[in-house]
């Protein structure tokens, strides 16, 4: 088996693209840039780039899909497109598509969530075989300076998720080793899971840090993403942090069973808080 990971330069596929070369497999991961893990055969390429996208998929048996942060329509559909056709012709065994984030139940008007969502349909009414993972927040959002350094010098764990809203966190490791089930495992083609361990709320997440929680505006938040993001990205992010705010309270909290399912355990938020001391230096 050859694997293909999309967004190996990235926080997400970088760590799968790790985790199925520390398990042995032939790795080819693809990067705007070219960057790739150590043991992973480097591939730049832009999902625009139809020609570029089907080379990667030479002599590839299973890829792993996560998109970038763009979420205009036509362009989102144009990169799902030239994924599905190359990996058609190629006879890809297993195509896994990472949302990267939840999708609610009903249209929302939320392009971050509605690209997704569309491109979920279009793999798995491909002729591909096809699993869609949909995780929840990611714990590693938690070490981004501006959270991070609140925990250790202040002991606040500031986040924009309202107080009461129940998260079932996810850790990127546990995220690879989602992929990896879903890559792998026997009898899941077709399949669409939540992913996410136990839901908590933000002061039950804070208490795992030792820490009190208080939320933060989801403006201030797209403000401070702009700086590093650029404003466009930080827009489509933000509106996913609005839309749960304003009235997807449930969309993290629903039971997930994706992780039995994969016969994966989910690190709880304790325990990735434990393996970090920064969070009470």
């Amino acid at each position: 088996m050859r694997f293909l990971v999309f967004g190996a330069g990235g926080a997400q596929g970088g760590v799968v693209a790790r985790r199925l070369a520390d398990e042995g497999y032939a790795v080819r991961g693809l990067s705007r840039a070219g960057a790739a893990p150590e043991g992973v055969e480097p591939f730049r390429a832009d999902l625009g780039d139809a020609a570029r996208v089907a080379e990667a998929f030479t002599g590839v048996t299973h890829a792993s899909v996560v998109l970038p942060l763009e979420f205009e329509p036509g362009r989102v559909a144009a990169y799902v497109r030239h994924v599905v056709d190359a990996a058609k012709a190629a006879g890809v065994r297993r195509l896994v598509f990472c949302t990267g984030n939840r999708l609610p139940v009903d249209e929302t008007g939320v392009a971050a969530f509605e690209t997704r969502r569309a491109a979920a349909r279009a793999m798995l009414e491909s002729p591909v075989p096809s699993v869609v993972l949909c995780p929840p927040l990611y714990l590693e959002n938690l070490a981004a300076p501006w959270v991070r350094d609140g925990l250790a010098a202040e002991g606040v764990l500031r986040y924009p998720v309202p107080a009461g809203v129940p998260v079932a966190w996810l850790s990127h490791a546990d995220l690879a080793a989602a992929t990896l089930a879903a890559l792998t495992r026997d009898g899941l083609e077709g399949a669409t899971l939540d992913l996410g361990g136990e839901p908590v709320t933000g002061p039950e997440l804070a208490a795992a840090f030792g820490a009190r929680y208080e939320g933060v505006d989801v403006d201030a938040f797209e403000a401070g993403l702009a700086a590093a993001a650029g404003a466009r990205t930080a827009a489509g992010v933000a509106s996913t942090y609005r839309w749960v705010a304003d009235r997807g309270h449930d969309l993290y909290a629903a039971p997930s069973g994706g992780a039995e399912r994969l016969g994966i355990t989910v690190t709880s938020p304790a325990a990735w808080a434990a393996a970090r001391p920064w969070v009470t230096a």
